[in-house]
């Protein structure tokens, strides 16, 4: 076991450390109410000195089924689970997760493209997310917190008549299960230097939909921290984990935890819509920086 870091400021907890050490050691068995994990999902991208590739894709669900069953463990009774990892390797961690807690459904979270199209097969533009319960016959939906558009109901006003008074249908639903969010881009105000930053409008959805105000919400690969300062806004309690102290340094700033860590001040990016001179005019972007949306 390494060294644990822990860092807390209310109810939002930081912890410097691998994410199976802080489940074993830091958290009690039946005290989260909302896990929500997005590991390394095994293609070869790099986290500041961690490049996440197994020798094979069963090394890597291997890997998974430690902190899997960990994180199974810390779930309350009427807890909830959202997985994220690539198309290529789900099928392994949704084989192994249905033996072991209710996999209640099988989302679809897709975007649009940038950067480099392929040319010698199809794009990927979608990543997949599992939501499971530990009970399915009790866990937290609060549908109404989530509610979309519903076309039918509000664009097209057409007739249910299969109601004992027929009316139009409703003009609002339940979301299905495949999302469109934008991915964080650059010039995103929410952006961080991360290379699988997830997007807040995905961390929201989850979050109202599983959780209550109050709630604990548990990130083992919190990154960014997107979860846990979504979870601060929604008005729930958290715990983020991460091992790159990089990524920390990130979650003690969004969370407002501290300001410094190690003698070095915690400053957001400076990205080019907030740069500014010395008398405070904004200074113009490089002509080579790429466009990305």
């Amino acid at each position: 076991m390494t060294a644990i870091r822990k860092f807390t400021r209310g109810p939002h907890t930081v912890f410097h450390a691998d994410c199976n050490d802080v489940l074993t050691s830091e958290i009690r068995d039946g005290s989260v109410d909302l896990i929500f994990a997005d590991p390394p999902y095994n293609i070869g991208k790099r986290f500041v000195d961690f490049v996440d590739k197994w020798p094979t894709d069963s090394d890597y669900a291997d890997w998974c089924k430690v902190w899997l069953e960990a994180c199974i463990a810390k779930l309350a009774p009427t807890g909830s689970m959202y997985i994220m990892t690539s198309t290529q390797c789900m099928p392994y961690l949704d084989l192994y997760l249905r033996d072991r807690i209710s996999v209640v459904s099988r989302i679809v979270w897709h975007y649009d493209s940038s950067g480099v199209q392929a040319k010698t097969k199809y794009g990927s533009m979608y990543e997949p997310i599992l939501f499971c319960a530990k009970d399915p016959g009790n866990y937290t939906f609060n549908a109404d917190d989530i509610r979309v558009e519903a076309p039918t109901g509000a664009k097209r006003k057409l007739i249910d008549y299969r109601k004992p008074v027929p009316a139009t249908y409703s003009t609002t639903k339940v979301p299905g299960n495949t999302w469109f969010f934008p991915r964080v881009r650059f010039r995103m105000p929410e952006y961080e230097n991360h290379p699988t930053q997830k997007p807040e409008v995905l961390l929201e959805r989850i979050i109202a939909a599983s959780s209550n105000p109050g709630d604990m919400i548990l990130d083992p690969f919190a990154g960014t921290f997107t979860t846990c300062a979504v979870a601060q806004r929604l008005e729930r309690q958290s715990i983020g984990i991460e091992r790159e102290v990089d990524f920390v340094k990130i979650g003690l700033r969004r969370l407002g935890i501290c300001d410094e860590l190690d003698g070095e001040r915690l400053r957001p990016l400076d990205k080019p819509y907030n740069r500014r001179n010395a008398n405070g005019g904004r200074i113009p972007e490089p002509t080579d920086q790429p466009r990305l949306f």
